[in-house]
C-alpha cells in the first residue's frame, strides 16, 4: 500500500509563476480593500466592480504557467498517494499534472450561481460579466470563498491531513486561518517538511524540517529525497 503524502500549499508556490499574492508587502491587499472586492457585501453593493477585480486576477492566472515546484510534486504520484490541499484559487497544480487537489478557497477559473452554490461552471477564457447567468437564471459570481464566508472543504482537508504519512507545507506563512491550522491534525510521529523563504524558525511542530528556500528551487531536490528515503 502506498504511503500518503499530504501537501499544503499557499500563495508562495504560485508567486513563482508570476501570480500576485494578496498578503505580502506588495500584495493585492495593499492596493485594494478586501471589503470592497472580496466580500458578500461588496457583491451586493457593486457586483460589476467585483467581477472586474476577479477578471483581472483570472487573466493573470490564464497567462501564468506551472513552475518547477508544481512539476516536482507531480513526480511524487509515481511513488506515493499524493493529496494536495491548496489555499490558492489558480489551477496551476492541475495544469502541471497533479490529479488530486482540494481548493480550500475555491477556483477562480470557475463560476457559480449567486443563488445556488451547487451550480458551478467552467469559465472560458478569463472574463465573467454581468448578464452571465446559470441554469437557474441567476447572475454568476466567481467560485471563490470571500471574506465572511465559510470554507466548505476544511473538514475533508482535516481528515486527509490526519491520514498523512508525510506532510509537506509549501509556500505559506501559516497565518491564514482556518487553513493554517491544518498541520495540527497531522500525526506528531510523521516526518514534516516546511518549504518557504520566510518560514518561522520558531514554529513548534514535531518532526519538522524547515527549508528557508523558494519552492521552485527546494522541491526539485526534496522530491528525489522523499522517493529515496520514504518509499
Amino acid at each position: 500500500m502506498q504511503k500518503r503524502i499530504v501537501v499544503l500549499t499557499g500563495a508562495g508556490i504560485s508567486a513563482e509563476s508570476g501570480i500576485k499574492t494578496f498578503r505580502d508587502d506588495n500584495g493585492m491587499w495593499k492596493q485594494y480593500r478586501f471589503e470592497e472586492v472580496a466580500s458578500p457585501e461588496a457583491w451586493h453593493k457593486h457586483p460589476e466592480v467585483v467581477l472586474d477585480f476577479y477578471n483581472q486576477r483570472r487573466k493573470n492566472v490564464v497567462e501564468a504557467e506551472p513552475n518547477a515546484a508544481h512539476k516536482a510534486l507531480v513526480k511524487l504520484e509515481d511513488y506515493f498517494d499524493v493529496k494536495i490541499i491548496t489555499q490558492n484559487v489558480d489551477d496551476l497544480h492541475e495544469r502541471a499534472g497533479s490529479s488530486d487537489v482540494i481548493h480550500l478557497h475555491g477556483e477562480i477559473r470557475k463560476a457559480r450561481s449567486s443563488n445556488d452554490p451547487r451550480l458551478i461552471y467552467p469559465i472560458k477564457g478569463w472574463q465573467l460579466n454581468m448578464g452571465d447567468k446559470g441554469e437557474d437564471g441567476e447572475q454568476l459570481r466567481p467560485h471563490v470563498v470571500w471574506f465572511g464566508e465559510p470554507v466548505p472543504y476544511i473538514e475533508p482537508a482535516m481528515e486527509i491531513t490526519r491520514e498523512a504519512d508525510i506532510l509537506l507545507i509549501v509556500g505559506t506563512s501559516l497565518n491564514v486561518y482556518p487553513a493554517a491550522s491544518l498541520f495540527q491534525y497531522a500525526s506528531k510521529k510523521i516526518p514534516k517538511f516546511y518549504v518557504d523563504p520566510d518560514a518561522n524558525a520558531e514554529i513548534q511542530i514535531p518532526n519538522l524540517k524547515i527549508m528557508k528556500e523558494k519552492a521552485g528551487s527546494a522541491l526539485p531536490d526534496l522530491v528525489p529525497h522523499l522517493i529515496d528515503n520514504y518509499m
